[in-house]
C-alpha cells in the first residue's frame, strides 16, 4: 500500500520496503550505525521519511544517494521497490564505475586453490611414478 503526500513512514521500514536491506532489523542496525543519513543528518530508525527527502545509504562498499518518491509499508517485487526512489544519474554512474573497478581488481587475482579431483589425483600419482 503506497501512502499519500502528507504522511511519514519509519525510515527502517521504508529502507526494507525499498529493498536496500533484506530485513527490517538490518535496516535499523544500519541507521543506528550511522550508515544512513536523512537530508544530511544522522537519524534514528523511528524517524519519519517523507516524499522528497534525500537519503544517503552506505551498504558495504556501495554508496547510494536517492530521493524518496513514494512511501510503502509493504515489501513488494524489486520492480515496484525501484519505483519508490530516484537515484541521480551522476551518483548511479559513479557507483557503477566503482563497482567495475572492484570487479577488474578481483579479476586479476588468482582463484583459490582447490583440492584435486579423482582424475587429477591419478595423474599426479602417474607423474610421481607411484602407480
Amino acid at each position: 500500500m503506497q501512502s499519500s503526500q502528507g504522511e511519514a513512514l519509519r525510515i527502517d521500514k521504508w529502507l526494507w520496503a525499498a529493498r536496500f536491506f533484506k530485513t527490517r532489523s538490518l535496516a535499523a542496525s544500519a541507521v543506528n550505525g550511522g550508515k544512513v543519513h536523512l537530508n544530511g543528518a544522522r537519524v534514528k530508525p523511528s524517524r519519519g521519511v517523507r516524499l522528497g527527502d534525500k537519503l544517503e545509504i552506505v551498504r558495504g562498499e556501495e554508496r547510494y544517494v536517492v530521493e524518496v518518491l513514494l512511501l510503502s509499508e509493504r515489501r513488494g517485487p524489486a520492480s515496484q521497490a525501484q519505483g519508490l526512489y530516484a537515484e541521480g544519474e551522476g551518483e548511479r554512474q559513479a557507483r557503477e564505475r566503482y563497482a567495475e573497478m572492484r570487479r577488474l581488481e578481483h579479476a586479476g587475482a588468482l582463484a583459490p586453490a582447490q583440492r584435486p579431483d579423482k582424475r587429477a589425483r591419478r595423474r599426479i600419482r602417474e607423474l610421481r611414478g607411484l602407480d
